[in-house]
């Protein structure tokens, strides 16, 4: 007899867990984007005292642009990869590395459906536009990149299946971005590159 209540015991208890674990499957939070970050990559050592990060861009915050609606903000992104890809190594120079935002906005566009059965579609165009400048004295070099990613879904689309394609534009967008911009540093700003002796010509 005790035996048996012992067993009613245990049995009870892996119910009341196994009870628990459905509640939380249903009550299971949205899901949620982490920011993207960039720093398991090599920093692009500069021959700069410091590199200064700048944003000319204003988000309007009224449509066409969306750039305030999306779960990773592009211009944020893009003062992260700034902090953890560019580095100053030359304290004792003068020279300053600027990293201005040009642009980071997204807009959505309306596009009717060409045929009867299918659904009208929003068009989403994202860019991103940075200039890099290093100031020697009174001279200066400098090199931009203008990344851009496009993207369609059909107009009724949930909003979370949204934040997932937008998540994923901005993810892509700035693998395009990271490519471009460290060819650029290394073709155009090849003489304030840490260890780099050649000098292009153009």
């Amino acid at each position: 007899m005790k035996s048996f209540l012992k067993m009613l015991g245990v049995v009870s208890v892996v119910l009341s867990m196994c009870a628990c674990a459905t509640r939380s499957n249903e009550e299971a939070a949205p899901e949620r984007y982490s920011d993207l970050h960039f720093d398991n990559k090599q920093p692009i050592e500069l021959m700069v005292k410091k590199v200064e990060v700048k944003s000319e861009f204003t988000p309007s915050f009224t449509r066409p642009n969306v750039e305030h609606l999306f779960p990773v903000s592009i211009e944020k992104t893009a003062k992260t990869w700034a902090k953890e890809r560019l580095e100053a190594v030359d304290f004792s120079s003068n020279r300053v590395a600027e990293f201005i935002i040009k642009d980071a906005s997204v807009t959505e566009r309306e596009e009717k459906a060409e045929q009867i059965l299918q659904k009208d579609r929003l068009r989403y165009h994202a860019t991103l536009n940075v200039v890099l400048r290093v100031i020697d004295n009174k001279a200066s070099a400098q090199t931009s990149v203008e990344a851009y990613r496009e993207l369609t879904m059909p107009i009724d689309t949930g909003i979370e299946d949204k934040e997932k394609h937008w998540n994923e534009m901005v993810v892509n967008l700035f693998k395009s971005f990271d490519e471009h911009m460290e060819i650029n540093v290394q073709k155009y700003l090849n003489m304030y590159i840490k260890g780099n002796n050649s000098i292009t010509s153009f």
